[in-house]
């Protein structure tokens, strides 16, 4: 990893990095996050009885919309073209965890890290949004970027002690 924060200039003002000379690359992260509430709400969600309708798949959609809208959130992060953007759920019913995973993927010149991160924290926020009125008690943590390809940076993927 470089110690060298990319936006900054030499007179430490804050820009946006140009990316113009770099050559397009196929680039894929996956983030993943969590959002933890009481079992007997997991529960409803599954059973699809929430009154506002299905929390997942709405949670996905919201998502979806939230990395394309990435550069509008972010200050110094590029439009992207996205190619691709997939999430998804897993729940674990007896602690009342749900695991959200986003893949962001795009052929260009600059990552997708930010988007699959955006992406993971609003539909995690959506979730919240959704059951806020039978469980405050919903805590979202652990938002970090798993894995992320392409690029000059090369590869990453995060040890499992980290």
């Amino acid at each position: 990893m470089s110690d060298k924060l990319t936006h900054f200039d030499a007179e430490g003002k804050a820009i946006m990095v140009d990316v113009g000379h770099k050559v397009a690359t196929l680039r894929r992260a996956l983030a993943l996050g969590e959002i933890r509430m009481q079992p007997a709400t997991l529960k409803r969600i599954l059973d699809r009885s929430i009154e506002k309708g299905d929390v997942f798949g709405i949670a996905r959609i919201a998502g979806i919309m939230a990395a394309k809208q990435t550069s509008s959130l972010i200050p110094l992060c590029h439009p992207l073209g996205l190619t691709s953007v997939e999430l998804e759920f897993t729940s674990l019913a007896e602690s009342g965890l749900v695991r959200i995973s986003a893949t962001a993927k795009v052929n260009g010149q600059t990552g997708v890290e930010m988007e699959a991160l955006t992406a993971v924290s609003v539909a995690a926020l959506t979730i919240y949004d959704m059951c806020k009125a039978i469980d405050k008690l919903m805590v979202i943590g652990e938002i970090r970027l798993q894995e992320k390809s392409g690029g000059k940076s090369g590869d990453f993927v995060r040890p499992e002690d980290c």
